[in-house]
């Protein structure tokens, strides 16, 4: 069974390398994919565009930590007015991925 990941209406099968948002298939680059995928797996946590580089990216590669707010935006447009807030910027800090029915976060 393809690993899934269902909130508010997004399904990740990364099986199949496909991203649907309320039924319907999302157009995504390789790098949309994996930085959706990956924010959709850790709900809730904060990631700095640094970490996102690191992951998704992986430490390889030669770019800007604004490539990722491009990805972002790209990623908020393709999920459309009703789930583009599931990608809540986290000022100053990064991304993370809050789905609206998700028990607020605990402090340690």
């Amino acid at each position: 069974m393809p690993a899934r990941h269902r909130d508010h209406g997004i399904v990740v099968n990364a099986e199949q390398r496909t991203i649907t948002s309320g039924g319907r298939p999302l157009a995504l680059t390789f790098m949309e994919f994996e930085l959706l995928a990956h924010l959709v797996a850790h709900p809730l946590r904060v990631y700095s565009r640094h970490q996102l580089l690191a992951t998704v990216w992986s430490q390889e590669a030669i770019v800007s930590v604004r490539t990722v707010d491009v990805h972002v935006a790209r990623l908020r447009r393709k999920l459309g007015p009703d789930r583009r807030d599931l990608i809540s910027t986290v000022r100053q800090i990064g991304y993370r991925f809050a789905p609206r029915n998700a028990p607020p976060a605990t402090t340690r």
